[in-house]
């Protein structure tokens, strides 16, 4: 087991350095709009309705992110939305595991279940995720995070913390930013649902914060901080509004 972890840790760290000279190839940063989203789309939460994917589409091509960071989205979600970024849309997509059995969870129509990311192809390399070392012993659902190079030199990471146990959030809230963030030399912005509120004591001072006043953030190190930030109805097509925050830097 012991072994496991350690090799596990190799690679993850394998993945992230991998990310992080692809960044270096990159323009130095000079701003980067981020748009986060929870399409609430896996068909089994009582908050699913069908429509969030198609309000999605609308909201992104009327916004025109460089980054999309969504949560509790099914695979081919992901496929339909990058269509709204358009052709130079890079998809990423990691599966939420389901722990008992150690394979992906699937949506409700078969499709691998998880959260994703699109950002203007800065490179062909592809995103990299893994599932949290620290997870909710009572809870199936393995939580996960994704990071994929962006454009202007900056890893642009998404995140769906585990809802059930606000310490057990918090632990994963750490986790990501002191493990998972640190191995990136450069900027690093983050979108997702943390179900936590405030992310004071785990979000690192280097760090600026920009929320939906719930529990969706934008987090940012390496640029001035959050600049333009909105919170932007989905009309009723998901129990989270869409944040859209656009960086200084």
């Amino acid at each position: 087991m012991i072994a496991h972890r350690f090799n596990r840790y190799l690679a993850t760290l394998g993945m992230v350095a991998g990310l992080a000279f692809a960044a270096l190839d990159a323009q130095a940063p000079q701003g980067l709009h981020v748009l986060q989203m929870n399409l609430c789309n896996s068909g089994w939460a009582g908050c699913y309705t069908g429509r969030a994917v198609a309000e999605a589409a609308h909201v992104i091509a009327a916004e025109r992110p460089d980054v999309v960071t969504l949560n509790e989205i099914c695979r081919d979600d992901v496929d339909t939305l990058a269509r709204a970024v358009g052709p130079s849309a890079a998809v990423s997509f990691q599966p939420a595991i389901d722990r008992r059995v150690g394979d992906p969870i699937h949506c409700r129509d078969g499709e691998p279940y998880g959260i994703g990311l699109l950002v203007r192809r800065p490179t062909d390399r592809m995103g990299h995720g893994d599932t949290y070392p620290i997870q909710d012993p009572v809870g199936p659902e393995g939580r996960a995070w994704l990071c994929a190079p962006a454009a202007r030199g900056f890893i642009a990471c998404t995140t769906h913390l585990v809802s059930t146990s606000p310490l057990i959030a918090l632990a994963q809230c750490r986790h990501f930013f002191t493990t998972v963030a640190t191995a990136f030399p450069g900027p690093v912005v983050v979108g997702g649902d943390f179900n936590l509120g405030d992310l004071s004591t785990c979000l690192p001072t280097a760090y600026a914060d920009g929320s939906d006043g719930g529990l969706q953030h934008v987090a940012v190190a390496g640029a001035a901080g959050p600049g333009r930030r909105s919170v932007i109805d989905m009309a009723g097509t998901t129990d989270h509004p869409a944040l859209s925050v656009t960086l200084r830097t």
